[in-house]
């Protein structure tokens, strides 16, 4: 059964991808555009947005940095205008990602990832609720991952960020889904990213940012909430959300020799 407006047909339709500029954002805007989506893509990097532009014809780049809230209200003003209202989707995919363990604590490296992977939707939030809640219409997408399930070594500064995205996703959906909203999660195990890079350790079930995309792209259609792959990973992960404090600490101690 759907929990979301299942959404298949993207003929026309204004869709805004922020983090667009690489990775799974520029994906799934790419995907997007080749349905006939009319995309608007959202990064701090200018010349990769201009470049995606070049290559999707009517398309439209709008920079951002999302840390910056007065930047947000404008674009999501000019969001407004491309679309003449609510788009049909918004997609939040920036990210940033900086291995981390308590043993090497900085403040400063925890509290960017905060601002751009946590706060950063609070801003988009204020600026985009009140137009999608005055037309009930539009889709409202986080991306989160796996790492947000349960903690991970390396993840001291990453992992409490995605898990407050899938809370927060979950009470969107309670207080949204009943006004016309959609909302939906995203989590992703590992995908082949400028932010995966720079890991030095075997990523299992390593898949490219287009198989995720395609994967968003079928999650949409089908009108879910959550959206895990590959599954012959996220599967294990979410298991492992399941197991008592003792059984999780040692499986995990054992799989990655921490």
């Amino acid at each position: 059964m759907p929990l979301n407006p299942p959404l298949a047909d993207w003929q026309g339709r204004w869709v805004w991808v922020i983090g667009a500029s690489s990775g799974i954002g520029r994906a799934a805007a790419a995907a997007l555009s080749r349905r006939g989506a009319r995309v608007i893509v959202s990064a701090r990097q200018a010349e990769s947005l201009q470049a995606f532009v070049g290559e999707h014809p009517g398309s439209v780049a709008l920079p951002l940095d999302v840390t910056r809230p007065e930047e947000f209200q404008a674009v999501a003003r000019s969001v407004q205008a491309h679309a003449h209202g609510a788009p049909a989707l918004v997609l939040y995919c920036a990210g940033h990602y900086k291995a981390q363990q308590a043993t090497q604590f900085n403040r400063q490296e925890m509290e960017r990832h905060l601002a751009v992977n946590y706060a950063g939707v609070l801003h988009l939030l204020e600026a985009m609720l009140p137009l999608m809640l005055a037309a009930r219409s539009g889709h409202l997408c986080l991306v989160g991952s796996v790492a947000g399930y349960r903690g991970l070594p390396l993840s001291l500064a990453y992992g409490p960020t995605k898990a407050a995205l899938n809370n927060l996703a979950e009470n969107l959906y309670l207080d949204l889904h009943p006004q016309g909203l959609g909302v939906s999660i995203v989590n992703p195990g590992f995908v082949q990213t400028p932010l995966t890079a720079q890991n030095r350790f075997h990523m299992p079930a390593l898949i490219s940012p287009e198989e995720a995309a395609e994967h968003m792209i079928k999650g949409w259609a089908r009108g879910r909430f959550e959206m895990n792959f590959p599954r012959r990973f996220t599967a294990w992960m979410r298991l492992l959300r399941c197991l008592p404090d003792a059984w999780y600490f040692a499986a995990v101690r054992r799989a990655t020799r921490a």
